[in-house]
């Protein structure tokens, strides 16, 4: 549950937010004291309640695929996909907006300012009576170009809250396909060191952030099953944030997974969602009664083709708040250093301990790849691997994009997906 003082920070920052939005697509696009002005701004003090409201109270309602979460989290989280976007837009036409009120200011300016009436000489004795006449006729009316700026002000606003608008949500609008249609499926190949030739071809599937609750419910785990064995993997690894919710709202959801096939086995960690609500250890036990093993700061050991490997897996560093968290020490502690092995940890940034621990591989999550552009640059600065396989000193880091969301439904240049490895070997097979 989130607290006191975060709520105020939310709503706050909320409030800020949406009072540039009310600049933007309201003051500057209609007229004062209009019916349409007056509604427009009961619309933004909705938005700028819900987008917070929604992060706030959804977790107080049963998220589970009968439950009342849905009603609150479908339109709340979709506005604040909106709502990314719409700022995003907004930002970028600013230099432009402003470019180009500044001509239309100076313009209007000159024109202001009237031009010079020159009379010949020798019609200024007789006629002198009409230069004045003359002199107040060149310029416009009083408070005429004023109005043409305010006519061009509205028409400016107008065109960039269209353009925000339907930018934002076409956008929205195709990052919740990709977002609820089926992940992709990625082969990758990895060599390491120590795999030999008889253990190469050893096939891990790789799923994560599957992220069960009022969005996504037991069709989306049928899902994954289904595709998960369709890829005919040896080990299935799923690497944390597999629900929103405690297992007694969500274990039905996570049922599915009873019917996951593996020649070795499927094994599951916890991610830093696993510790948002109170049972963790519910969860492992519901893991356990799907067949489905928790690796707490433990190893297993593989047999492929008379080679072995180590797989061994570590509790999330969110669970150092609760006592938990993780002992890769415990994990690996009296292991054959001969064998390669691959690690479970849900965070990338894990793979700094792991490195020091000589692992081979660490498989993880949680960053989604960023999920939505333009997150996806700053999940990108604060871990070692954003998303894909990349290297942490001597130890080979795999991130998945996740095979679900979290917040808003959608996902634009970070797409789902569900990861087939194939270990490869540096010798000739």
């Amino acid at each position: 549950m989130l607290g006191i003082g975060l709520w105020a920070l939310m709503l706050a920052g909320s409030g800020a937010v949406h009072y540039y939005l009310w600049i933007r697509l309201v003051r500057d696009t209609t007229k004062p004291r209009t019916t349409g002005r007056r509604l427009a701004t009961w619309g933004v003090v909705l938005s700028a309640l819900l987008a917070p409201g929604t992060r706030m109270l959804t977790p107080l309602f049963d998220p589970s695929d009968g439950g009342g979460g849905r009603f609150l989290a479908w339109p709340g989280y979709t506005l604040i996909g909106v709502l990314l976007y719409l700022l995003m837009v907004l930002a970028v036409l600013e230099l432009p907006r402003a470019l180009l009120l500044r001509r239309w200011r100076r313009n209007a300016a000159q024109q202001d300012e009237p031009a010079p009436v020159r009379v010949p000489v020798a019609a200024a004795a007789p006629d002198a009576a009409a230069v004045p006449a003359a002199a107040e006729a060149a310029p416009a009316a009083p408070g005429e170009e004023d109005q043409r700026l305010l006519g061009r002000r509205l028409f400016l606003g107008r065109a960039v809250g269209t353009v925000a608008g339907a930018t934002a949500l076409g956008t929205v609008g195709y990052g919740m396909s990709s977002a609820l249609g089926d992940p992709l499926v990625k082969r990758v190949p990895v060599t390491l060191a120590k795999v030999n030739p008889r253990l190469a071809g050893l096939r891990i599937a790789v799923v994560s952030d599957i992220h069960l609750g009022p969005l996504l419910g037991r069709a989306h785990t049928e899902r994954i099953v289904r595709m998960v064995n369709g890829l005919q993997a040896d080990l299935v690894t799923i690497v944390g944030d597999l629900a929103d919710g405690t297992a007694s709202q969500l274990g039905p959801a996570a049922r599915p997974l009873r019917a996951l096939e593996s020649r070795y086995g499927n094994f599951f960690v916890t991610g830093n969602h696993e510790y948002l609500y109170d049972g963790v250890e519910d969860w492992l036990d519901e893991m356990r009664n799907v067949g489905v093993r928790p690796l707490v700061n433990e190893r297993v050991e593989i047999r492929h083709n008379g080679a072995w490997l180590d797989l061994a897996g570590v509790e999330d560093l969110a669970g150092e708040e609760f006592g938990r968290g993780p002992d890769l020490g415990k994990a690996l502690g009296g292991r054959d250093l001969s064998r390669p092995v691959v690690l479970l940890a849900h965070q990338p940034v894990f793979a700094d301990e792991a490195a020091r621990h000589g692992v081979d591989l660490q498989l993880s999550g949680h960053t989604h790849g960023g999920q939505m552009f333009p997150l996806t640059a700053v999940t990108s600065l604060v871990n070692p691997v954003n998303s894909g396989l990349g290297r942490v000193e001597d130890t080979q880091l795999y991130v998945t994009n996740g095979a679900g969301f979290f917040g808003p439904p959608v996902r634009v240049g970070a797409p789902a997906e569900i990861t087939l490895l194939e270990l490869r070997s540096p010798l000739p097979a």
